[in-house]
């Protein structure tokens, strides 16, 4: 499944007899699926449809979904008001004595309101219901559209973050490597500070000393941090690999990462560990950053 991004934007129109639509759907990044719908008066029965292609498609962003119609002509009817025309018709008989009993003329009673209404032709329910189906086609061609940009942006934040993975590999082997790291260096110079300590002192338990270096030594190994980085690693590496709505996973992952180069930072005693430390952190941020914008 292909990873995507959670920002896109797609519009699609067409066009079904004389009637004229388009969907245009835009989309950001969100934590759960949102989509605030903007359809016609009239097509408001359509929003429960639309709302479940949308979910078959998406599971994150923040989605404004509008939809516009149009007839491309107007075509009109006329209704006469039979009960307007007989109340005229009845006045004229009664006024027959006193004004001229000419026949009424059609420019009369154009001129007189209420008598013949002029109004838009209704279409009928089959040319309804095939408009309605063009325009929910029109709809699934959107959201295919709005799916290829989003997984086109994420194929391009694969990348991205495959190369943050990389350097945080990269500084996590530095930090293993470190010469600093070594038994004989942290004994080197722990032997070096425990005499230092005891120089022109007499009153300095030797062996008490050595024992709370030790204790010290143990809790400024990295190992269990480095470990746990290259785990997370191959975990990232993974989840890039299945693609699919894991921005949350790789979310939590960041913050995985962030959490042991902390402890990273806070236990050296090596500058070369502290600054790969730091440069660790900045990666990371990174990393999360652009994580954020991922499904």
């Amino acid at each position: 499944m292909a990873l995507q991004s959670m920002t896109g934007f797609a519009r699609r129109e067409g066009t079904s007899g004389r009637w004229r639509w388009a969907w245009e759907l835009r989309s950001v990044n969100g934590k759960g699926l949102d989509l605030r719908l903007r359809l016609p008066p009239g097509l408001e029965r359509m929003e429960n449809e639309t709302r479940r292609l949308a979910a078959e498609q998406f599971s994150r962003g923040n989605m404004q979904v509008s939809l516009s119609v149009s007839a491309g002509e107007n075509r009109f009817e006329t209704v006469l008001n039979q009960e307007a025309l007989a109340a005229v018709l009845a006045l004229r008989d009664q006024l027959g004595g006193i004004i001229d009993p000419t026949p009424l003329q059609l420019d009369t009673l154009l001129s007189i309101r209420g008598i013949i209404e002029f109004r838009e032709t209704e279409d009928s329910e089959e040319v309804i219901a095939s408009r309605d189906t063009d325009i929910t086609a029109g709809l699934l061609v959107a959201l295919s559209d709005l799916r290829q940009m989003r997984e086109h942006e994420g194929a391009a934040l694969s990348s991205v973050l495959l190369d943050h993975v990389a350097t945080i590999e990269g500084l996590t082997q530095v930090i293993e490597r470190d010469p600093s790291r070594s038994p004989q260096e942290i004994a080197a110079r722990l032997s070096a500070q425990v005499d230092m300590l005891m120089d022109g002192s007499g009153r300095l338990d030797r062996e008490r000393l050595h024992a709370e270096a030790a204790l010290l030594a143990t809790r400024a190994d990295l190992r269990e941090e480095v470990d746990r980085l290259k785990t997370h690693v191959t975990a990232a590496r993974e989840l890039l690999a299945k693609g699919g709505p894991v921005g949350r996973k790789l979310d939590f992952l960041a913050q995985e990462f962030n959490r042991e180069s902390n402890t990273i930072c806070a236990k050296s005693n090596a500058s070369a560990v502290t600054t790969a430390g730091i440069e660790l952190k900045v990666v990371i941020d990174q990393f999360r950053e652009q994580v954020q914008n991922l499904e």
